[in-house]
Protein backbone atom coordinates (compact mmCIF):
# COMPACT_ATOMS: atom_id res chain seq x y z
CA UNK A 1 0.00 0.00 0.00
CA UNK A 2 2.97 2.41 0.68
CA UNK A 3 4.30 1.59 -2.82
CA UNK A 4 1.67 2.76 -4.92
CA UNK A 5 2.09 6.60 -4.44
CA UNK A 6 6.23 6.14 -5.11
CA UNK A 7 5.40 4.16 -7.96
CA UNK A 8 2.82 6.63 -9.64
CA UNK A 9 5.04 9.52 -9.02
CA UNK A 10 7.94 8.52 -11.77
CA UNK A 11 5.13 7.68 -14.13
CA UNK A 12 4.16 11.17 -14.26
CA UNK A 13 7.65 12.83 -14.53
CA UNK A 14 8.36 10.86 -17.34
CA UNK A 15 5.19 11.25 -19.16
CA UNK A 16 5.99 15.01 -18.88
CA UNK A 17 9.42 14.55 -20.41
CA UNK A 18 8.07 12.61 -22.95
CA UNK A 19 5.66 15.41 -24.37
CA UNK A 20 3.11 16.96 -22.82
CA UNK A 21 0.22 18.24 -24.53
CA UNK A 22 1.33 22.35 -23.44
CA UNK A 23 1.11 25.25 -25.57
CA UNK A 24 5.28 25.00 -25.53
CA UNK A 25 7.13 24.81 -28.64
CA UNK A 26 3.97 24.57 -31.14
CA UNK A 27 5.10 26.80 -34.21
CA UNK A 28 1.60 26.06 -36.25
CA UNK A 29 -0.23 29.18 -35.32
CA UNK A 30 2.76 30.98 -35.58
CA UNK A 31 3.21 30.04 -39.12
CA UNK A 32 -0.17 30.59 -40.25
CA UNK A 33 -0.53 34.40 -38.40
CA UNK A 34 3.08 34.60 -40.93
CA UNK A 35 1.24 33.69 -44.13
CA UNK A 36 -1.67 35.48 -43.94
CA UNK A 37 0.80 38.62 -43.17
CA UNK A 38 2.34 37.94 -46.13
CA UNK A 39 -0.51 37.42 -48.14
CA UNK A 40 -2.18 40.57 -46.48
CA UNK A 41 0.41 42.91 -47.63
CA UNK A 42 1.30 41.37 -50.69
CA UNK A 43 -2.20 42.05 -52.04
CA UNK A 44 -2.97 44.99 -50.52
CA UNK A 45 -0.57 47.79 -51.55
CA UNK A 46 -2.40 50.11 -49.65
CA UNK A 47 -0.45 52.21 -46.47
CA UNK A 48 -3.45 50.35 -44.09
CA UNK A 49 -1.48 47.43 -45.16
CA UNK A 50 1.80 48.50 -43.90
CA UNK A 51 0.27 49.73 -40.54
CA UNK A 52 -1.61 46.36 -39.92
CA UNK A 53 1.60 45.04 -40.28
CA UNK A 54 2.50 46.79 -37.12
CA UNK A 55 0.19 45.25 -34.96
CA UNK A 56 0.38 41.31 -36.54
CA UNK A 57 3.96 41.89 -36.27
CA UNK A 58 3.54 42.43 -32.50
CA UNK A 59 1.40 39.04 -32.24
CA UNK A 60 3.72 37.13 -34.02
CA UNK A 61 6.32 38.62 -31.37
CA UNK A 62 3.57 37.25 -28.39
CA UNK A 63 3.01 34.18 -30.21
CA UNK A 64 6.79 33.45 -30.37
CA UNK A 65 6.76 34.77 -26.67
CA UNK A 66 4.21 31.76 -25.75
CA UNK A 67 6.00 28.85 -27.78
CA UNK A 68 8.90 30.07 -26.81
CA UNK A 69 9.14 30.24 -23.35
CA UNK A 70 11.70 32.53 -21.33
CA UNK A 71 12.59 32.34 -17.37
CA UNK A 72 11.43 35.09 -14.85
CA UNK A 73 9.97 37.60 -15.98
CA UNK A 74 11.63 38.43 -19.19
CA UNK A 75 8.08 37.30 -20.94
CA UNK A 76 6.27 40.30 -19.46
CA UNK A 77 9.26 42.45 -20.17
CA UNK A 78 9.43 41.71 -23.73
CA UNK A 79 5.52 41.71 -24.01
CA UNK A 80 5.27 45.14 -22.31
CA UNK A 81 7.88 46.76 -24.66
CA UNK A 82 6.50 45.18 -28.06
CA UNK A 83 2.99 47.20 -26.59
CA UNK A 84 4.22 50.37 -26.19
CA UNK A 85 6.94 50.14 -29.11
CA UNK A 86 4.28 49.45 -31.37
CA UNK A 87 1.64 51.98 -30.02
CA UNK A 88 4.77 54.13 -30.30
CA UNK A 89 4.90 52.94 -34.00
CA UNK A 90 1.88 53.09 -34.91
CA UNK A 91 1.31 57.15 -33.85
CA UNK A 92 4.62 57.66 -36.02
CA UNK A 93 3.44 55.60 -39.77
CA UNK A 94 -0.28 57.54 -39.04
CA UNK A 95 1.11 61.21 -38.82
CA UNK A 96 2.93 60.80 -41.69
CA UNK A 97 6.91 61.65 -42.72
CA UNK A 98 9.41 60.18 -43.92
CA UNK A 99 11.45 59.85 -41.07
CA UNK A 100 8.57 58.43 -38.74
CA UNK A 101 7.63 56.27 -41.71
CA UNK A 102 11.20 54.59 -41.35
CA UNK A 103 11.44 54.74 -37.55
CA UNK A 104 7.98 52.25 -37.95
CA UNK A 105 10.02 50.54 -40.58
CA UNK A 106 13.02 50.00 -38.09
CA UNK A 107 10.74 49.45 -35.26
CA UNK A 108 9.00 46.20 -37.44
CA UNK A 109 12.24 44.79 -37.85
CA UNK A 110 13.35 45.13 -34.73
CA UNK A 111 10.39 43.01 -33.75
CA UNK A 112 11.22 40.37 -36.18
CA UNK A 113 14.50 39.82 -35.33
CA UNK A 114 13.94 39.26 -31.67
CA UNK A 115 10.87 37.02 -32.85
CA UNK A 116 13.45 35.12 -35.10
CA UNK A 117 15.70 34.76 -32.19
CA UNK A 118 13.36 33.16 -30.16
CA UNK A 119 11.86 30.63 -32.37
CA UNK A 120 15.31 29.37 -33.45
CA UNK A 121 16.43 29.46 -29.95
CA UNK A 122 13.59 26.88 -28.65
CA UNK A 123 14.09 24.73 -32.28
CA UNK A 124 17.58 23.76 -31.10
CA UNK A 125 17.16 23.55 -27.58
CA UNK A 126 14.28 20.87 -27.85
CA UNK A 127 15.77 17.61 -27.63
CA UNK A 128 13.44 15.43 -30.51
CA UNK A 129 12.55 16.74 -33.64
CA UNK A 130 9.00 16.69 -34.04
CA UNK A 131 6.52 18.61 -37.06
CA UNK A 132 6.40 21.50 -34.84
CA UNK A 133 9.90 21.86 -34.98
CA UNK A 134 9.97 21.87 -38.83
CA UNK A 135 6.83 24.34 -38.31
CA UNK A 136 8.99 26.90 -36.18
CA UNK A 137 11.73 26.49 -38.70
CA UNK A 138 9.61 27.56 -41.48
CA UNK A 139 8.40 30.88 -39.75
CA UNK A 140 11.90 31.72 -38.55
CA UNK A 141 12.52 31.75 -42.37
CA UNK A 142 9.39 33.69 -43.17
CA UNK A 143 10.24 35.85 -40.23
CA UNK A 144 13.72 36.43 -41.91
CA UNK A 145 12.35 37.67 -45.01
CA UNK A 146 9.81 39.63 -43.84
CA UNK A 147 12.72 41.32 -41.39
CA UNK A 148 14.99 42.37 -44.51
CA UNK A 149 12.18 43.64 -46.17
CA UNK A 150 11.24 46.02 -43.31
CA UNK A 151 15.28 46.95 -43.59
CA UNK A 152 15.13 48.05 -46.77
CA UNK A 153 11.41 49.78 -46.49
CA UNK A 154 13.66 52.11 -43.40
CA UNK A 155 16.24 52.46 -45.82
CA UNK A 156 14.00 54.46 -48.92
CA UNK A 157 12.41 56.15 -45.81
CA UNK A 158 15.40 57.57 -44.29
CA UNK A 159 17.45 57.78 -47.35
CA UNK A 160 18.00 60.56 -49.71
CA UNK A 161 18.21 58.67 -53.39
CA UNK A 162 15.35 56.07 -54.22
CA UNK A 163 15.84 52.43 -52.93
CA UNK A 164 15.53 50.47 -56.71
CA UNK A 165 17.75 51.21 -59.81
CA UNK A 166 15.61 52.00 -62.82
CA UNK A 167 12.89 54.30 -61.51
CA UNK A 168 11.48 50.99 -59.99
CA UNK A 169 8.58 51.46 -57.55
CA UNK A 170 9.20 51.42 -53.61
CA UNK A 171 6.54 49.90 -52.20
CA UNK A 172 5.32 46.84 -49.16
CA UNK A 173 4.58 44.41 -52.29
CA UNK A 174 7.98 45.26 -53.95
CA UNK A 175 10.25 45.38 -50.50
CA UNK A 176 8.82 41.66 -49.80
CA UNK A 177 9.30 40.66 -53.80
CA UNK A 178 12.86 41.94 -53.62
CA UNK A 179 13.36 40.78 -49.74
CA UNK A 180 12.41 36.73 -50.79
CA UNK A 181 13.99 36.84 -54.70
CA UNK A 182 17.08 37.75 -52.37
CA UNK A 183 17.03 35.57 -49.25
CA UNK A 184 16.10 31.92 -52.00
CA UNK A 185 18.85 33.29 -54.07
CA UNK A 186 16.46 33.43 -57.42
CA UNK A 187 18.26 36.62 -58.73
CA UNK A 188 15.51 37.56 -61.44
CA UNK A 189 16.78 40.88 -61.56
CA UNK A 190 13.85 43.29 -62.71
CA UNK A 191 14.80 44.80 -59.10
CA UNK A 192 17.58 45.52 -57.99
CA UNK A 193 19.43 47.89 -55.38
CA UNK A 194 20.74 50.89 -56.20
CA UNK A 195 22.72 52.07 -53.39
CA UNK A 196 25.67 50.61 -51.55
CA UNK A 197 23.90 50.16 -48.54
CA UNK A 198 20.57 48.43 -49.83
CA UNK A 199 23.41 46.09 -52.14
CA UNK A 200 25.31 44.86 -48.80
CA UNK A 201 22.43 44.51 -46.98
CA UNK A 202 21.07 42.22 -49.87
CA UNK A 203 24.73 40.34 -50.14
CA UNK A 204 23.76 39.38 -46.32
CA UNK A 205 20.18 38.21 -47.04
CA UNK A 206 21.52 36.19 -49.43
CA UNK A 207 24.03 34.37 -47.04
CA UNK A 208 21.60 34.32 -44.61
CA UNK A 209 18.86 32.22 -46.42
CA UNK A 210 21.72 30.04 -47.80
CA UNK A 211 23.19 29.03 -44.50
CA UNK A 212 19.64 28.67 -42.86
CA UNK A 213 18.46 26.08 -45.63
CA UNK A 214 21.76 24.35 -45.49
CA UNK A 215 22.14 23.82 -42.03
CA UNK A 216 18.79 24.17 -40.08
CA UNK A 217 15.84 23.77 -41.79
CA UNK A 218 18.23 20.73 -43.60
CA UNK A 219 19.28 19.10 -40.12
CA UNK A 220 15.94 19.38 -39.24
CA UNK A 221 14.57 17.45 -41.77
CA UNK A 222 16.90 14.69 -41.59
CA UNK A 223 16.49 14.14 -38.16
CA UNK A 224 12.47 14.16 -38.12
CA UNK A 225 11.06 11.29 -36.80
CA UNK A 226 7.13 10.39 -36.84
CA UNK A 227 5.94 9.52 -33.73
CA UNK A 228 6.30 6.38 -31.58
CA UNK A 229 2.47 5.04 -32.94
CA UNK A 230 3.44 6.22 -36.37
CA UNK A 231 6.63 4.27 -37.47
CA UNK A 232 5.88 1.40 -39.16
CA UNK A 233 5.83 -2.12 -37.10
CA UNK A 234 8.03 -4.65 -37.90
CA UNK A 235 6.68 -7.43 -39.68
CA UNK A 236 5.30 -10.14 -37.76
CA UNK A 237 6.42 -13.80 -38.04
CA UNK A 238 5.04 -16.23 -40.24
CA UNK A 239 2.40 -18.43 -38.53
CA UNK A 240 2.85 -22.41 -38.78
CA UNK A 241 0.59 -24.27 -40.84
CA UNK A 242 -2.30 -26.58 -39.96
CA UNK A 243 -0.25 -29.30 -41.08
CA UNK A 244 3.23 -28.23 -39.58
CA UNK A 245 2.10 -27.80 -35.97
CA UNK A 246 -0.37 -31.26 -35.95
CA UNK A 247 3.25 -32.95 -37.00
CA UNK A 248 5.10 -31.26 -33.92
CA UNK A 249 2.27 -32.10 -31.45
CA UNK A 250 2.63 -35.86 -32.99
CA UNK A 251 6.06 -36.08 -32.57
CA UNK A 252 6.51 -34.73 -29.17
CA UNK A 253 3.53 -37.15 -27.85
CA UNK A 254 5.28 -40.50 -29.63
CA UNK A 255 7.44 -42.78 -27.96
CA UNK A 256 10.81 -42.67 -27.96
CA UNK A 257 11.61 -45.24 -30.49
CA UNK A 258 8.92 -43.89 -32.38
CA UNK A 259 9.78 -40.32 -32.13
CA UNK A 260 13.25 -41.08 -33.54
CA UNK A 261 11.97 -43.36 -36.53
CA UNK A 262 9.31 -40.09 -36.78
CA UNK A 263 11.91 -37.34 -36.24
CA UNK A 264 15.00 -38.62 -38.73
CA UNK A 265 18.89 -39.04 -38.13
CA UNK A 266 19.11 -35.62 -36.17
CA UNK A 267 16.67 -36.83 -32.90
CA UNK A 268 17.59 -40.19 -33.09
CA UNK A 269 21.12 -39.27 -32.31
CA UNK A 270 19.87 -36.43 -29.59
CA UNK A 271 17.96 -39.50 -28.04
CA UNK A 272 21.21 -41.98 -28.43
CA UNK A 273 23.20 -39.37 -26.24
Amino acid sequence: MTLAPSARRPARRGSGRTGSPDGAGRYGLLLLVLIVTYLLSAFNGTKLASELQIGLFAVVLVLSLRSSPLPGRWPLLIGVVAVIGSAAALAASLAGGETGLGAAELWKALMLLATAVLVVRRVLAKPTVTIQSIYGALSAYLITGLMFAACYAAIQHLGNAPFFANGQPATTQTFQYFSFTTLTTLGYGDFTAAGNGGRAIAVMEALTGQVFLATLVARLVAAYRPPVGQQSRPPRSRPRSASGGRADRRLRSAPRGRRRRLGGDGDSRRDDV
